[in-house]
C-alpha cells in the first residue's frame, strides 16, 4: 500500500479505531509518534487559531484601536509569531533539543493567552488591558519561536531519510494543524465573539485551555513514542543524541546541501505572496464578513469570526482527495515536483480571489454580498494552500542538513513572517467610507479593486515560479 493510500485509510477509518491502534496492528504504518505530534499540534493550533479569529475583532471593537492600526498591529504580530522560530530553532539544534523548545514555548504561550484573557478582564481601565494585550501577545510570540519550528522538524526525524512516507506524513500533520484551527473559530468565536466587548475574554480563555492542553498530551507519550526507526530518542538536546545522530548532525557541508539549502530559500521566498494573500482571513476578510457579508442564515446571524472555519475544514475534506491525486500520478510517473504544486497553489489563490473580486463587482456600499462567494473564495484558497504549505513542509525537511533541520524550518517560518508583516501593511488598504487608497500607483475605489490586487500578485508569483521549476528541480538533486 502506498503511503498516500495509507493517509487516506487511516482519515476514512476514523472513528473505528484511533490512528495509533490501526497504525500498531499494521505493518507498514506511521509511527505512534506521528499521531502523538497530530494531536498536540491539533492542540496548539486550536489556541493559536481561537486568538487569531479574535484578534482584529477584539482590538477594534474592546480596545478602541482604528481598522488602520489594528490591521498593521496584527500583521506585526503575526510576524514576530514566524519571525521568532529563527531564534527558536537555533536553540533547539544547538542546545535544548525539540522536546525541551516545545515545552518552553507552550508554557509562554499558555501564559500569552491567559494575559489576554485578563486583558479583556479590565477593559474599564483602557491603559491596564492595553499593557496586558502587549504583554500577552509578546509572550504568545516567544513561545511560537521555541515550539512551531521543533515540533515540524520532529515530524521527519520518526523516518529515515529516504522513507517514501515522508510527504503523506506531513499531510496527516497537517490534518492535526487543521483540525485544531477548524474547532478553534467555532469555539473561541462562540464564547467570545457575541457583540459584547466584555465577552472576548472568554475565547482567550478557551485558547489559553487548548494550549495547557497541547502540554499536557506531549508530556505524557513524548518519550514513549518519539524514537527513530531504530530506537533512538528523537528531539533530545545535542549533547544527548547517540553517536549516529551526532555523527548525523556534525557532518560537513557537501555542494549538493548548499544547493538544496538555496531551493528552501527561493520557494521561501515565493510563499511570502501566498501567505500574505492568504492571512487577510485573520483582518481584512474578517471585515468583510462582518461588514459587506449577508451572514442571516435560517434566522440566525453567523458570526463573522466562523467564517475562518471554512478553510481548515475544505482541507479536512480535500486532504484525502489530494493525497490520492499524487499517488495516482506518481504510478503513472505524471506527479508533478514539489515546486510546481507550490506553483500551482499560487494560481488557485489568485482563483480564489478572482471569485470574490467578481462577486462584489458593481456592489453598491450598502450591499450585502451572499456568503457563497466568501465560502467560494476559501474553498480555492484551501485547494492552493493544500498544493503548497504540507508540500512545503516535507520538502524542507528532506533538503535540509540534518545539523540545520530546525533552523532550516525556522528559514521556511521566516518567509511566513515577512508574509504576515506584508499582509498586515496590505490590509490598512480595505476600502472604506471616505478612503481610496492607493498601492503603488494603483488606486482602491472599492472591494473589487482591493481583491483584484491579490489576483495580479499571486498569479505573477505563480507564473514566475512556475517558470523556475526546472532549474530547482536540478538543484534538488534528485528531492521531488
Amino acid at each position: 500500500m502506498s503511503s498516500a493510500e495509507t493517509t487516506i485509510d487511516e482519515i476514512a477509518g476514523a472513528g473505528v479505531a484511533t490512528p495509533a491502534q490501526r497504525l500498531s496492528s499494521q505493518a507498514g504504518k506511521h509511527p505512534r509518534g506521528l499521531y502523538l505530534l497530530f494531536a498536540t499540534e491539533m492542540w496548539e493550533r486550536f489556541s493559536y487559531y481561537g486568538n487569531r479569529a479574535l484578534l482584529a475583532l477584539f482590538m477594534v471593537h474592546a480596545l478602541a484601536f482604528d481598522k488602520q492600526f489594528a490591521a498593521s498591529l496584527y500583521g506585526q504580530y503575526t510576524g514576530l509569531v514566524y519571525l521568532a522560530p529563527l531564534i527558536g530553532g537555533y536553540v533547539a539544534d544547538r542546545y535544548w533539543g525539540n522536546r525541551r523548545s516545545i515545552f518552553v514555548g507552550g508554557v509562554l504561550m499558555a501564559a500569552g493567552q491567559f494575559l489576554l484573557f485578563a486583558a479583556g478582564s479590565m477593559l474599564q481601565t483602557p491603559s491596564t488591558a492595553i499593557m496586558l494585550f502587549y504583554c500577552g501577545l509578546g509572550l504568545i510570540v516567544g513561545g511560537n519561536g521555541f515550539f512551531k519550528p521543533n515540533i515540524s522538524s520532529m515530524v521527519g526525524q520518526l523516518y529515515t531519510q529516504n522513507d517514501k512516507r515522508k510527504d503523506s506524513a506531513y499531510t496527516i500533520f497537517y490534518m492535526g494543524i487543521n483540525l485544531g484551527s477548524f474547532v478553534a473559530p467555532l469555539i473561541c468565536g462562540f464564547l467570545g465573539d457575541t457583540g459584547n466587548a466584555a465577552d472576548f475574554r472568554w475565547g482567550f480563555f478557551a485558547a489559553g485551555v487548548g494550549m495547557l492542553l497541547s502540554l499536557v498530551v506531549f508530556g505524557l507519550f513524548h518519550k514513549r513514542y518519539l524514537v527513530t526507526p531504530s530506537g533512538d530518542p528523537v528531539g533530545l538536546a545535542p549533547k544527548a543524541c547517540s553517536k549516529a545522530q551526532t555523527a548525523s548532525r556534525n557532518e560537513p557541508l557537501t555542494r549538493q546541501d548548499i544547493d538544496r539549502m538555496i531551493v528552501i530559500g527561493v520557494i521561501s521566498f515565493f510563499v511570502i505572496f501566498f501567505w500574505s494573500a492568504f492571512e487577510q482571513a485573520g483582518v481584512s476578510l474578517t471585515f468583510f464578513a462582518e461588514e459587506a457579508t449577508n451572514r442571516t442564515l435560517f434566522g440566525y446571524v453567523i458570526p463573522a469570526s466562523w467564517f475562518q472555519s471554512l478553510n481548515p475544514v475544505f482541507i479536512l475534506v480535500f486532504a484525502p482527495v489530494l493525497a490520492q491525486l499524487w499517488t495516482a500520478l506518481g504510478r503513472r510517473n505524471k506527479e508533478p515536483s514539489s515546486p510546481t504544486k507550490m506553483a500551482w497553489g499560487l494560481m488557485l489563490l489568485a482563483v480564489g480571489y478572482l471569485v470574490i473580486g467578481f462577486g462584489v463587482k458593481d456592489m453598491s456600499a450598502t450591499a450585502k454580498a451572499s456568503m457563497i462567494w466568501l465560502t467560494a473564495m476559501y474553498l480555492m484558497h484551501s485547494l492552493g494552500e493544500l498544493c503548497l504549505s504540507p508540500i512545503g513542509l516535507s520538502l524542507v525537511n528532506k533538503l535540509a542538513p540534518a545539523r540545520f533541520a530546525s533552523l532550516m524550518m525556522a528559514v521556511w517560518f521566516m518567509a511566513n513572517a515577512a508574509a504576515n508583516w506584508f499582509a498586515g501593511i496590505l490590509a490598512t488598504f480595505y476600502p472604506s467610507a471616505g478612503r481610496t487608497p492607493v498601492f503603488l500607483g494603483y488606486q482602491i475605489t472599492g472591494l473589487h479593486e482591493f481583491f483584484m490586487l491579490f489576483v495580479a500578485m499571486a498569479f505573477v508569483a505563480g507564473a514566475v515560479l512556475l517558470m523556475l521549476t526546472k532549474p530547482l528541480q536540478k538543484m534538488m538533486h534528485g528531492v521531488r
